[in-house]
């Protein structure tokens, strides 16, 4: 790994067998990575770096500006997200089958006594994932009809850094876990996000011009995406 100095601002490069440069700022801090091709020359990639730094900048910047939420303990009145509409978690110590059930205004969530965090979260973690199931084939069923695609396999996972991700030579998938908690219509951007890339691989103008056929609001969903403060999507 090298590293390169731009003005105050320093990147991380890391050289690899492909054909074209990557950038990322990446959360929380908005460190900056560059991946290259191999033989690629450093000043090269320096100077890819600098006709970027306008771009590298204000990613840093919206890093600085949100506001980072505290981990969740899982106690009772705790607050909590399901379809981008705030919950109070109701928390219920009772030695039976633990279960969560979802009410007008609470999530409730039924533990066996001195049931630990990390077993409370990933119960809920559980359920996040039941519903999403529940919703994703309806979603990619709509959108493979409307698109004149065929996705082959989707799956659902905790990201860091991505709302969705698509492997398009196995046309396969992955949607943030995350998108539970975010209103309908941003997890139904992710999915036409995605399903997109299976028409065109980068995010140039063709990508673009599917989105705003497909679904012309969708400027306006990412940024909403990206004002929320537990993950932030990294796509160029």
């Amino acid at each position: 790994m090298a590293q390169l100095l731009l003005g105050d601002i320093k990147a991380d490069v890391v050289k690899k067998n492909i054909k074209n440069l990557h950038l990322r700022v990446t959360p929380p801090t908005g460190k900056v990575m560059i991946s290259a091709p191999l033989r690629m020359k450093l000043e090269t990639i320096r100077g890819f770096a600098l006709s970027k730094l306008g771009w590298i900048k204000k990613q840093q910047a919206r890093f600085r500006n949100q506001v980072i939420e505290l981990p969740k303990e899982f106690l009772d009145s705790e607050c909590h997200y399901f379809g981008g509409k705030q919950y109070f978690l109701k928390v219920e110590e009772i030695n039976k089958v633990p279960r969560v059930n979802l009410n007008d205004s609470t999530i409730e969530l039924r533990v066996r006594p001195n049931t630990s965090s990390k077993k409370r979260e990933q119960l809920v973690d559980d359920w996040y994932r039941a519903k999403l199931k529940e919703i994703l084939p309806n979603l990619f069923a709509k959108w493979e009809s409307k698109m004149g695609v065929k996705v082959a396999e989707f799956g659902i996972k905790k990201m860091k850094t991505k709302w969705g991700t698509c492997n398009i030579r196995a046309r396969r998938i992955w949607i943030n876990l995350e998108l539970a908690k975010r209103p309908a219509e941003c997890l139904e951007y992710v999915v036409v996000h995605e399903v997109a890339h299976l028409l065109e691989r980068g995010h140039g103008p063709r990508f673009k011009a599917l989105m705003d056929k497909h679904l012309p609001n969708w400027r306006l969903l990412k940024q909403e995406l990206n004002q929320h403060p537990i993950i932030h999507p990294n796509w160029n």
